[in-house]
C-alpha cells in the first residue's frame, strides 16, 4: 500500500502507552526491545550489504522469523530487501522517514506472528509495483509466481483509472485474490496496522475516514481470518481516533487498576497453578489483560468494574486431552460458574479458534474468566491463518507438526466471492460488503443429505435457499426446519436441519416479499437482479401486494363466506339426494360445512319450513342444539351431484392459483366460488366451493390439489363458532 500515514513525531494516543504492570496488550512470547523505525530508516539508507550478508536493517525481521522457522532460507528476504530499498530510495514518508521503514515494519509484524518466508518476501515488496518502477513481471522473474501473485493482490488500483471507485474496486480485487490465497489479506492487515500506528500527522478528517474503513472492513476481515493479535490492536487504534473521550476514560480505568495493591486475577492464577501442580498437570498459567475495546464493552455491560474484569486467566497445556483435565480439576477444586462454560475445542469457531472457556467465582463474589487451550491452539488464536504457514504446500510427513487446516475457502469467504460477482456497481458492492462484514457470528445448518450450509447469524430459509441453489432458488416454495413445515421467513438457528422444497416450474418467480426476509447479500442481490430483469412481473407483484393490503383492511372473518351460488345450477340439483323425516319439506345442504356422502349428517328446520343439512361435527350444530332447536332426521339417498367447500393451505408462489384450478378441473370439479385470502408470512389460504358429479370423486380431487407444488394441506371447510351476544 502506498503508506500515506506517517511516523508522527508526536503520535496520537496509543493503546500500548499505558504504564504499570497491567497493560491492555497480550503478553508476548518473548520480550523484545521496542523497534526504532528511525534507526531502521537510517540503516536502510546505507544501502544493500555485500552479497551473502544480511543487511542490518532486517535484523529484527530475521530474529523474529528464526524464532518461528529456525531452518528458513533467508536469501529471499535479503534479495527482497535489496530490491525494495533500492526501488524506494529517495522516497520519504510524511514524517520525513525513509519510505523503506514502512515495508520493513509491515514485514516485522508478520514475522512476529509466524508468517513463512514467501509471505515476508512479498511483504517487503508489497509497495514496489504500486510506488516504483518495478513491474510484476520483474517480481515473478526474480521471486517466482507465488510472490508475484501476493504483491499483485495487495497493489491498489489507480485513481486515475477508477476515480471514486478505486477504493471499493481495490478491495474487490483484493478479496478475489484472497479467495485463491489468504496470505494476500494477511499482508493487507499488517499494512493497515502499521499505517494506523503511524496516523498521527494526518489531518483529523483523513484519520477519521481511514479509521472508519478499518472498523467496517479490515477489522471484521481480521476476525474472520482469526488474526486476533492484529484485530485487537486495530480495534484499539480505531477506538482512540473515533471515540477519544471514551478511550481516555478507559485508559484511566486501566491506569487506576494497575495501581491497586490487590490483584484478584493474580490471586486466582496462583490458585490455579497450585491446583494443577497437585494434579501433576504441566501447564503455563498467565494473566491475559483485556484490550481497550474489550474492557470498554465490559464496562458498558456491567457498569462499575471490579479487579477481575480487567483480564482473564489463560492456561496453556501441551495436549488436547490436558485441556479437559485442567477443566475437570478447576471445576472440582474451585467454584465454577457453569453458565459461562463453552467448548470451542469440540466445536471450533468458523475462524479456526479453539479453546475451552469457563469461569470461577471467588469468595468475595468476583468472577474470573479462564481460557484453557494448547500452545498450538494459542498460536492459531493469536495469528489465525498466518500461523498455518503456507496452507497450500503439501503437509509434512512429520505428525508432530500438527494437523494442517486448509483455509483456502472458508464458508464466509466463498459466500462473499459469490455475491460480489453479481454486485451491479462499486457503490453497491462497497455498501453491501460493509453490511455483510458487520454480521459478527456464523451458524451452520444441516441439509437432509448430511451436508452443511454456512450462514451468518439471523439468516432465514430464504438465505439458505440461495446459499444452496443460487438463482435456482427462485423456484423455492417452502421449507421444513427440523422436520416441520416452516415459512421461508423462518430465522434459522445453529444446528437446525433445513429441507428446502423446490417447485418444478422452470419459470418460477421470486416474491418481492422475500427481500424483507433475505439476510445475506447473495439472496438479496439475486432477488433484486430478477426483479430488475423482469419489470413487468415486478410491477404485477407490487399491484397484487396493494390489492392484498386493501383486502386485508376489509377482512372481518377468519374463514371468508364463499360467494353465494344459486341453489339450482342449469337444471341440475345442487345437493346430493337427501331424504328428510319431514314430508314435503325442501332440503338443502348447509354452506358452512357442505356435507357430501358418506358424511354423517343431521338437519334443522329454518324459516319457510326448509331443512338445512349439516355434518354432525359442524360448529353450527352445537350452537343450534344449545339454543334448543330440534333436530330433523336426514339420510343420504341415491348418489348424485354434490357441492363441497375445500380449503387449501399453501406457500406463496407465482402461478399457484392457475395450477390449482387446472388440477381441480382435471378431476371434473366445477368451481362455483373461490376466495383467496391475503398472504401472511409467505403462506396463503384458498377456499373453493366446487360442484362434483359424484361424492366419490372427492378423495381424488383432494389428492390432486395436494399434489400441486406449494400446497401442503387440503381439507374440508369448517365453520367457526361465533361468540354469543349478552
Amino acid at each position: 500500500m502506498s503508506a500515506e500515514a506517517t511516523n508522527s513525531v508526536t503520535p496520537g494516543p496509543m493503546p500500548g502507552a499505558v504504564s504499570g504492570p497491567v497493560t491492555p496488550t497480550a503478553p508476548r512470547r518473548k520480550a523484545r526491545p521496542r523497534i526504532d523505525l528511525r534507526r531502521l530508516g537510517r540503516a536502510a539508507l546505507l544501502g544493500p550489504a555485500a552479497r551473502g550478508r544480511l543487511p542490518d536493517a532486517i535484523g529484527h525481521v530475521v530474529e523474529a522469523h528464526r524464532a518461528h522457522h529456525p531452518d528458513a532460507d533467508l536469501e529471499p528476504l535479503r534479495h527482497a530487501y535489496v530490491l525494495a530499498e533500492s526501488s524506494h530510495r529517495g522516497q520519504m514518508r510524511k514524517s520525513g522517514e525513509p519510505y523503506i521503514t514502512h515495508p520493513l515494519a509491515v514485514t516485522l509484524i508478520l514475522a512476529e506472528l509466524g508468517a513463512e518466508t514467501t509471505t515476508l518476501t512479498a511483504s517487503l515488496l508489497h509497495d514496489t509495483v504500486e510506488d516504483t518502477d518495478v513491474t510484476l513481471d520483474q517480481v515473478r522473474d526474480q521471486f517466482g509466481e507465488e510472490v508475484r501473485y501476493l504483491v499483485d493482490g495487495v497493489t491498489k488500483l489507480e485513481k486515475v483509472d477508477y476515480g471514486a471507485a478505486a477504493e471499493p474496486e481495490t478491495f474487490r480485487k483484493m478479496l478475489v485474490a484472497t479467495g485463491n490465497d489468504v496470505r494476500v489479506m494477511s499482508i493487507k492487515l499488517a499494512d493497515r496496522l502499521h499505517n494506523m500506528r503511524t496516523l498521527g500527522v494526518m489531518r483529523p478528517e483523513k484519520q477519521e475516514r481511514i479509521a472508519k474503513v478499518t472498523r467496517d472492513v479490515l477489522i471484521p476481515l481480521a476476525e474472520r481470518l482469526g488474526v486476533q493479535a492484529l484485530k485487537t490492536e486495530l480495534e484499539d487504534l480505531v477506538f482512540a481516533i473515533l471515540h477519544p473521550e471514551e478511550y481516555a476514560h478507559t485508559r484511566e480505568l486501566i491506569v487506576r487498576n494497575a495501581a491497586r495493591t490487590d490483584d484478584p486475577l493474580a490471586e486466582v492464577a496462583d490458585e490455579v497453578r497450585g491446583v494443577l501442580r497437585e494434579a501433576d498437570i504441566q501447564a503455563e498459567v498467565l494473566i491475559r489483560p483485556r484490550h481497550f475495546v474489550s474492557l470498554h464493552r465490559v464496562s458498558r455491560k456491567r457498569g462499575r468494574l471490579r479487579g477481575s474484569d480487567f483480564g482473564r486467566v489463560l492456561v496453556l497445556v501441551n495436549e488436547d486431552a490436558d485441556c479437559y483435565g485442567v477443566l475437570g480439576e478447576l471445576h472440582t477444586c474451585m467454584t465454577p460458574v457453569v453458565s459461562e462454560f463453552k467448548d470451542f475445542i469440540a466445536v471450533p469457531k468458523f475462524n479456526l479458534y479453539q479453546s475451552l472457556h469457563t469461569a470461577v467465582a471467588r469468595e468475595d463474589g468476583q468472577v474470573v474468566e479462564v481460557l484453557i487451550r494448547t500452545h498450538q491452539m494459542h498460536k492459531v488464536a493469536e495469528a489465525g491463518v498466518v500461523a498455518l504457514g503456507n496452507p497450500y504446500a503439501p503437509a509434512p510427513d512429520d505428525p508432530a507438526d500438527g494437523e494442517r487446516v486448509d483455509p483456502t475457502r472458508p464458508g464466509w469467504l466463498s459466500r462473499l466471492l459469490d455475491w460480489q460477482e453479481a454486485a451491479p456497481d462499486p457503490d453497491h458492492f462497497w455498501s453491501t460488503l460493509r453490511e455483510d462484514l458487520a454480521q459478527d457470528r456464523e451458524i451452520t445448518v444441516f441439509r437432509p443429505d448430511g451436508g452443511t450450509i454456512g450462514l451468518p447469524e439471523g439468516a432465514t430459509c430464504v438465505d439458505a435457499a440461495y446459499a444452496q441453489y443460487g438463482e435456482d432458488a427462485h423456484a423455492c416454495i417452502g421449507a421444513r426446519v427440523n422436520g416441520r413445515l416452516a415459512t421461508l421467513s423462518t430465522v434459522l438457528k445453529d444446528g437446525d436441519t433445513v429441507q428446502l422444497l423446490m417447485g418444478q416450474d422452470p419459470a418460477s418467480e421470486p416474491s418481492r416479499e422475500w427481500l424483507e426476509h433475505a439476510h445475506t447479500p447473495a439472496a438479496r442481490i439475486a432477488i433484486q437482479r430478477w426483479l430488475a430483469a423482469h419489470p413487468a412481473q415486478a410491477e404485477s407483484q407490487r399491484n397484487e401486494a396493494r390489492i392484498d393490503e386493501d383486502r386485508s383492511a376489509l377482512r372481518t372473518a377468519d374463514v371468508p363466506e364463499p360467494v353465494a351460488a344459486p341453489e339450482q345450477s342449469a337444471g341440475r340439483p345442487a345437493t346430493g339426494h337427501v331424504l328428510a323425516d319431514l314430508p314435503g319439506a325442501s332440503v338443502r345442504l348447509a354452506r358452512c360445512c357442505t356435507p357430501v356422502p358418506p358424511d354423517e349428517i343431521t338437519g334443522f328446520t329454518v324459516r319457510g319450513g326448509a331443512v338445512t343439512v349439516h355434518r354432525v361435527e359442524c360448529a353450527v350444530v352445537a350452537r343450534m342444539k344449545d339454543g334448543g332447536r330440534a333436530e330433523v332426521g336426514v339420510r343420504w339417498g341415491e348418489a348424485a351431484e354434490c357441492r363441497v367447500t375445500l380449503v387449501a393451505e399453501s406457500f406463496v408462489r407465482p402461478h399457484l392459483l392457475a395450477d390449482l384450478t387446472e388440477a381441480m378441473a382435471s378431476e371434473g370439479a366445477e368451481i362455483v366460488s373461490a376466495t383467496v385470502e391475503p398472504p401472511t408470512q409467505q403462506q396463503v389460504r384458498h377456499t373453493y366451493t366446487v360442484q362434483l358429479p359424484d361424492a366419490g370423486h372427492l378423495p381424488a380431487l383432494m389428492r390432486a390439489m395436494r399434489d400441486v407444488a406449494g400446497v401442503y394441506d387440503v381439507g374440508r371447510a369448517q365453520s367457526q363458532p361465533q361468540p354469543q351476544n349478552g
